[in-house]
């Protein structure tokens, strides 16, 4: 496990050293840009709009363009300056109910580990955290951008989730009013089917189907096999009989939840 940052968590007067590392991982197939004609790989090549030359990455300087045309340069010393004080630590300000937070809000999850001697206030935090149902509410700095964070139990770990501030959260447009209410026996049908598909989350039982169906399509083409296109799906309409809809949805999800209670049973 190698942490991609260090610093404290620091509440009140309390100080824990930590690192922290990602908790979550890409999993997405890379590809290229290729020259059709060759299969050339295609460069990126980094053009001044003024000379016109090709500049290497070394020449290449961080600028701010404060009104149209002209820029002032920031350089990392620059970046180093603002926020010395937070740089390196996780400053919880607050204390919230879990409940109060909008998922919107998280961004990124890290693993938080202990630094050096710091196992037994790591966790006394993490039982606090725990018991009190609470999640610390802070303030770090990450790749030279102050990020709002949430520090919360995971387990046995304790977790950082970089938040969005406030004013990153876009407003929602087009959406219906709360005045606009469904009819009764619609409603009563679309609970029917939530509670007729409702379950314990088992993330297991989800699996990045897209991924896996790309690489088989990569092995075929490697291969030099056909390739076949799936049948199209029927064309949607602008008629829309949501009770037609609910009715069929309700009866697949009794056959599915038969089918589950059957392969339950037969396992047992």
């Amino acid at each position: 496990m190698r942490t991609t940052w260090t610093g404290m968590i620091s509440f009140g007067l309390v100080n824990i050293p930590i690192g922290v590392y990602p908790a979550t991982e890409e999993h997405e197939l890379a590809f290229h840009m290729l020259h059709a004609k060759d299969s050339g790989r295609i460069k990126n090549q980094r053009v001044c709009t003024v000379c016109e030359e090709v500049v290497a990455y070394d020449d290449i300087v961080k600028g701010y363009e404060y009104q149209k045309g002209s820029y002032v340069e920031i350089t990392e010393e620059d970046l180093e300056k603002v926020h010395v004080e937070t740089s390196q630590a996780v400053s919880i300000v607050a204390f919230v109910d879990a409940a109060e937070i909008d998922p919107m809000f998280f961004d990124k999850p890290y693993y938080i580990v202990p630094g050096k001697s710091a196992d037994g206030p790591y966790t006394l935090l993490r039982e606090a955290l725990r018991s009190t149902g609470k999640v610390g509410v802070a303030k770090v700095v990450l790749r030279s951008r102050e990020h709002l964070a949430a520090i919360r139990v995971s387990g046995d770990a304790l977790m950082l989730d970089t938040m969005h501030f406030p004013h990153e959260i876009r407003e929602a447009e087009g959406i219906p009013a709360q005045d606009n209410k469904p009819a009764k026996r619609e409603l009563e049908m679309a609970e029917m089917l939530i509670n007729a598909m409702s379950g314990k989350f088992d993330p297991s039982e989800y699996k990045d189907t897209y991924t896996d169906d790309l690489e088989e399509l990569i092995k075929k083409k490697v291969a030099g096999e056909e390739i076949t296109t799936p049948k199209a799906e029927k064309e949607p309409t602008n008629v829309i009989d949501i009770m037609a809809q609910l009715k069929a949805s309700l009866e697949g999800a009794k056959k599915d939840g038969d089918k589950r209670s059957t392969g339950r049973r037969a396992a047992a």
